[in-house]
């Protein structure tokens, strides 16, 4: 395995710096340290040949071999000295392909891959993907040198877009398009075998290289008028839909602008009608979940996205109100079926925050967490307290419950519920250390993926925003050394939620009534990628043993959304505000002391969810899949999940077998209270 080389193959980084040889030894570029009037040059190494087994063969080598001899020409150096972007050209066969790069090597590398797709039939997928440069693996190993995370499974073989415009198109030199990917396809029918996506035919479409969807549809349908729809969205995130009527369907599309709006809706036309596809990037891709009955993930993905924006919206008078001002904006949806219309938001939730350690309660009356997917999540418990309480009363109200009642005792969702989790950014933590910015158009996803750091168990900074690697000993935090003075620490969200992946978004309490619920899908309006998201969320502890019956490790669809949200500058306000399904209106939390800013506590505070759990087991502890005998600490009611408990020994256990550090618990004495108190 030492010797497969990264994605492309011939050249390493944007500055050529280190090259593999076949041997495996890496050359330098080493400063001249005089001359040149002060300006260091750079030249690299004379490389020795070593012996080495035979490494597969990059598109260049591959194209030399089936037409030697082929002049590249360069067509155009554009950028600042720092980031050129240079466009090389090569003629096969009496057509031109172009491809650019940040060197010339890689523009090189890009129009040779162009060239050979146009007209060379690879026998197998993993043949294909190492001669355009990608390795490609079935045992996905995220402490590999190989980016053999799952999408890669789903990429075709497009190279990414080569324009500033998101929309553009990428074809083949010939006019022909990527065959459109069937996003059912489980992950458990990618572990059994390689799915191979069709290389594209040749079609009869005219050569579009260079334009977009606008022109291209143009062309094929001349004279078409596009609709203004609706604007909608915050200033710094706006968002536009347009329409245009083609065949006697219309297509929708969204964008920041009315520009992009239409070349969405003109995008969409020609993968519906002429099956013609966008090029896309390898991590921006979304990872298909196993089961997900929905349309392509995309629609879904926006769908979610606009719902929670549009809910916001409606909660804070068209974004006036002076708590719509948010860093981090999270909701979760509920779907009951294949139509989106059927879609109800369940939640809503802004914060970047966490309690300040002498705000601690012993009753359970503070917010310790106050970042928004956090927050979202404590506003779905609230939703499932309310749909367990349907069962306390008549027959009528017992079929408006998403429960039925389970053969295994308690109860569980109906068939076709799902819940999709959207947050406007990638979660702290381990999903976003490594993907500050969005990714470049060239990014094909995480370059370092055995880099000691990835996966590692982080921890919030009190009051703060950021996170730090949890120590590599066990931390114990206790209630005195926190009242005197030592930070206290919060698991960081991408943490959380890959809990959430193995012990259901449900908790301990209710997992004594209902069967664990997962996430079907995780949706984020910005900062998308799909190989640090999924190693995040899901992939760091795919070697988990031993979970008790219906537990499992869920891998929910992962997905960003068409029309990412901009970066806000600017400080992080102190409050975070909650909204769930029922609620009259917005409640705003100061994070700093975990209640609202009269000093009450939250409505969704342990004590006020311990309170409902409570009264539904005074109605329905014949319901219950565990039997307790008198509920009183808090602390020992969630120790009576004994199938929950033993879940979260092996996730905490899993965590550790990866190396990636041991899980930090709160201070025992919040959970010790009872509701006499």
């Amino acid at each position: 395995m030492d010797n497969v080389p990264p994605k492309d193959s011939s050249v390493q980084s944007t500055g050529e710096g280190s090259q593999l040889s076949n041997g495996g030894s890496s050359s330098r570029k080493r400063p001249l340290e005089e001359g040149n009037n002060g300006h260091s040059k750079f030249r690299p190494k004379k490389r020795k040949k070593t012996p080495g087994p035979v490494l597969p063969k990059n598109a260049l080598m591959q194209l030399n071999e089936i037409k030697p001899g082929l002049q590249y020409k360069l067509l155009s150096q554009t950028g600042p000295v720092h980031a050129p972007i240079f466009v090389m050209a090569v003629e096969v066969n009496g057509q031109v392909f172009e491809g650019s790069g940040p060197t010339k090597k890689k523009a090189k590398l890009h129009a040779a891959e162009k060239a050979l797709r146009s007209f060379v039939q690879f026998p197998n997928a993993s043949e294909a993907h190492l001669a355009m440069g990608r390795t490609l693996s079935v045992n996905t190993d995220f402490t590999s040198d190989q980016a053999d995370f799952p999408d890669t499974l789903f990429n075709g073989f497009e190279t990414p877009v080569q324009t500033d415009n998101s929309f553009y198109l990428g074809s083949n030199g010939d006019g022909s398009y990527s065959s459109s990917i069937d996003y059912s396809l489980s992950s458990s029918s990618v572990a059994g075998s390689l799915i191979q996506s069709p290389l594209p035919t040749p079609s009869s479409y005219p050569s579009t290289s260079g334009k977009n969807p606008v022109m291209i549809l143009n062309e094929l349908r001349p004279g078409l008028k596009y609709e203004f729809l609706s604007e909608s969205g915050e200033s710094h995130a706006k968002n536009f839909v347009m329409a245009v009527a083609v065949d006697g369907q219309t297509f929708e599309g969204s964008g920041r602008n009315k520009k992009l709006a239409k070349a969405r809706a003109a995008q969409s036309a020609l993968a519906c009608l002429f099956n013609m596809q966008l090029d896309q990037t390898p991590s921006h891709q979304p990872i298909p979940s196993e089961g997900l009955q929905l349309h392509l993930p995309q629609v879904l993905a926006d769908a979610v996205a606009r719902l929670v924006v549009d809910k916001f919206s409606d909660l804070t008078d068209n974004f006036t109100s002076p708590h719509a001002r948010r860093k981090v904006l999270a909701g979760i949806v509920m779907t009951t079926g294949t139509d989106v219309k059927d879609a109800q938001v369940i939640s809503v939730s802004t914060g970047t925050k966490c309690i300040n350690g002498e705000y601690m309660s012993d009753r359970g009356l503070a917010l310790n967490d106050c970042h928004a997917e956090i927050i979202s999540r404590r506003c779905l418990l609230k939703f499932l307290y309310t749909q367990l309480e349907l069962f306390v009363s008549n027959k009528e109200d017992q079929q408006k419950s998403i429960f039925i009642k389970s053969e295994r005792g308690g109860f569980k969702l109906k068939e076709n519920v799902q819940f999709h989790l959207y947050i406007s950014t990638s979660p702290c933590g381990d999903a976003r250390i490594f993907s500050p910015h969005e990714a470049a158009q060239e990014d094909q996803g995480d370059r370092h993926p055995n880099r000691k750091a990835r996966g590692q168990l982080r921890t919030k900074i009190e009051s703060g925003e950021g996170t730090i690697p949890v120590r590599s000993t066990t931390t114990i935090q206790t209630w005195d050394g926190v009242l005197q003075g030592e930070r206290l620490l919060t698991m960081s969200c991408s943490d959380k939620i890959a809990r959430w992946n193995v012990l259901g978004i449900q908790g301990s309490l209710l997992s004594l009534f209902v069967e664990p619920i997962y996430f079907s899908s995780i949706i984020l309006g910005s900062l998308y990628h799909g190989d640090h998201l999924s190693r995040a969320v899901y992939q760091r502890i795919a070697e988990i043993e031993d979970l008790p019956p219906l537990y499992t490790l869920n891998r929910p669809l992962l997905s960003g959304i068409s029309n990412a949200e901009a970066r806000q500058p600017g400080k992080a306000p102190n409050f975070s505000v909650n909204w769930t399904v029922g609620d009259t209106a917005l409640e705003v939390i100061n994070a700093t002391t975990g209640k609202d800013e009269m000093g009450r506590a939250s409505r969704l505070c342990k004590h006020a969810l311990y309170s409902r759990w409570m009264r539904i087991h005074a109605k329905l502890s014949s319901s219950l899949r565990s039997k307790i005998l008198k509920p009183n600490l808090y602390h020992d009611t969630k120790q009576v999940a004994t199938k929950y408990q033993t879940a979260k020994e092996c996730l905490f256990k899993a965590f550790l077998k990866a190396g990636l550090g041991a899980w930090v618990e709160k201070p025992i004495e919040q959970d010790q209270f009872s509701l006499s108190v």
